[in-house]
């Protein structure tokens, strides 16, 4: 059974069960209608011809070829067919009843769905089939008769037309989103490459700067001897400041090497965290505390991404950023609603990378449906 119905869909179900179910009343009415009925519909113009079976199997046979309809995706051409052959059988045995109701629309079903469904040539014999279901059923049918056919067979051919629009709609769809894809492949490939050029450069960057810098520190650290206690000393804190500034600057240029920051405008800071917050929510805050100041730009950097990370795993609701400047470290506390909680764990998780970088702190509460990060960030000197 599950073989047979490989391949059909609810839609099948829902259009199969709508045709057999208006043929099968259809059919009922031809067996229980009295002749006297008919002859007086007859006498006032509304049938053209009288009923010759009043047999019930007249019922099962009609509602076998409109299910026919069912296995449409698996050959509408050989599904059309088959209702063809059956409505043939039911002219044969039964004669004159009643079938436009549901014959009709059979047909313009299999026209539309062949339109549909195959390329020029299949479409082209479905459509015949279809004109050929539209001929059976008012050959000899006791409500329209033979005469409504040139009436019937235009609106075989539009509605024909109608589903091929619908397919070369359906194939243009396909090939934009084709086209859409392999632009954003490329797009992505240009974008990678991009990346790896410019963590080539800052590779180099990098090594330069060591470079420069250990040599300057060599030279003033050769340049101590002889020179008075105070003199050495203020000479030792230069060289202190130099080493804390080399630090900083490998810590940036690793930053972007590992997380692939690398961008042509400024660096986001601290100072930009109002927009940031402005931008996700009209209702999120943010409270500065302590003694603001210019921290080292790896510091304003980490700390911009930090609240970036997390505002954009929150929703939408209220979002509280606190940053308090102390004098050795920066804090900054995060606190939202968080429903999607892989979100808010994957955003923790860079978090965490970040704060690593400068040897700081994280702490980390989330509940269902709400998340508080507190980050500390040393600041040196």
């Amino acid at each position: 059974m599950g073989e047979v119905l490989r391949g059909v869909k609810p839609g099948d179900w829902l259009l199969a069960g709508a045709l057999t179910a208006l043929g099968v009343t259809l059919m009922i009415f031809n067996v229980v209608t009295p002749d006297a009925y008919v002859a007086g519909e007859i006498a006032a113009g509304a049938m053209a011809h009288t009923v010759d079976s009043h047999s019930p199997w007249m019922v099962p046979v009609f509602a076998a070829a409109t299910a026919a309809v069912l296995w449409w995706r698996r050959g509408a051409l050989a599904a059309a067919l088959v209702s063809l052959g059956i409505l043939v059988v039911h002219v044969l045995v039964f004669g004159w009843v009643t079938r436009c109701g549901v014959g009709l629309p059979l047909a313009f079903t299999y026209a539309f769905l062949g339109a549909l469904r195959f390329g020029r040539t299949k479409a082209w014999i479905c459509l015949g089939v279809a004109v050929a279901i539209t001929a059976v059923v008012l050959i000899e049918d006791s409500s329209a008769g033979p005469s409504a056919l040139p009436l019937a067979s235009p609106v075989v051919l539009i509605v024909f037309g109608v589903g091929r629009a619908a397919r070369h709609r359906a194939r243009l769809n396909e090939q934009l989103r084709a086209r859409d894809e392999e632009l954003r492949r490329l797009r992505d490939d240009r974008a990678a490459l991009m990346v790896a050029d410019d963590r080539a450069r800052l590779s180099r960057q990098l090594d330069g700067l060591l470079q420069d810098r250990l040599d300057e520190l060599t030279r003033a650290a050769e340049s101590a001897d002889g020179l008075a206690p105070a003199q050495a000393r203020a000479l030792l804190e230069a060289i202190e400041s130099g080493s804390r500034q080399t630090m900083d600057d490998m810590r940036e240029i690793v930053g972007l090497l590992r997380g692939g920051e690398v961008a042509l405008a400024p660096a986001p800071t601290v100072a930009h965290l109002d927009a940031l917050l402005a931008r996700r929510s009209s209702r999120s805050s943010l409270t500065v505390s302590g003694d603001p100041r210019t921290l080292p730009a790896t510091v304003e950097l980490s700390a911009y991404r930090i609240v970036e990370y997390l505002v954009k795993a929150l929703d939408e609701q209220p979002i509280q950023v606190d940053v308090r400047f102390g004098d050795d470290a920066l804090e900054i506390r995060v606190q939202g609603s968080a429903v999607r909680g892989s979100e808010a764990r994957a955003a923790v998780a860079r978090v965490r990378e970040r704060v690593k970088l400068h040897a700081g702190s994280v702490e980390v509460k989330l509940t269902r449906g709400s998340a508080r990060v507190v980050a500390q960030l040393p600041v040196l000197g």
